[in-house]
């Protein structure tokens, strides 16, 4: 019987009295990094993220994704330690998210946007609002979303039981 490379491997590894220390030493070196890893139970991890919210009133989504979107995304590209950009165009109103590289300033990224805010002025159209720009850290991003749902249940029967839950 003919066998290949792995089967070759895996005779000798049978075969050899090395294999158990292998394994011994392996499983050792596991439990010394398992050991040696610092933990956290609530690790500090900064990221932050900017929204941008610009209201262009009458506007149609697409006119707000070419005229609104694109160059502000253009614009906030060239901020120093952006990681994704993240866009949303509705009728008369553009959302754009500026997440951040990990452990970068909120304080920092927040200015480094508001710097950016004068270059976008002369990009918006001219009967859209200013924009607004807010401040979110990865702590406000929800861990848990529930959805309440039921064939007949409208949402007067619905409400009290989620404001239960949202009290446990």
């Amino acid at each position: 019987m003919r066998v290949g490379f792995a089967g070759k491997v895996a005779q000798a590894f049978i075969d050899s009295k090395l294999t158990p220390l292998l394994i011994i030493g392996s499983l050792g070196l596991g439990a010394m990094a398992l050991i040696a890893t610092p933990r956290e139970e609530e690790p500090q991890i900064r990221v932050p993220m900017v929204d941008v919210m610009i209201a262009w009133p009458g506007a149609e989504p697409a006119e707000v994704e070419s005229r609104v979107v694109a160059p502000i995304e253009r614009i906030l590209w060239g901020v120093p330690a952006v990681e994704h950009i993240y866009s949303m165009s509705r009728p008369g109103m553009a959302l754009i998210t500026v997440r951040f590289k990990v452990n970068e300033s909120n304080e920092e990224s927040l200015v480094k946007v508001f710097e950016r805010q004068s270059a976008m002025s002369w990009v918006l159209p001219k009967d859209s609002m200013p924009p607004v720009v807010e401040l979110h850290s990865i702590d406000d991003v929800p861990f848990l979303t529930l959805t309440l749902w039921g064939d007949d249940w409208s949402s007067d029967r619905l409400r009290p039981i989620a404001t239960e839950l949202l009290r446990d």
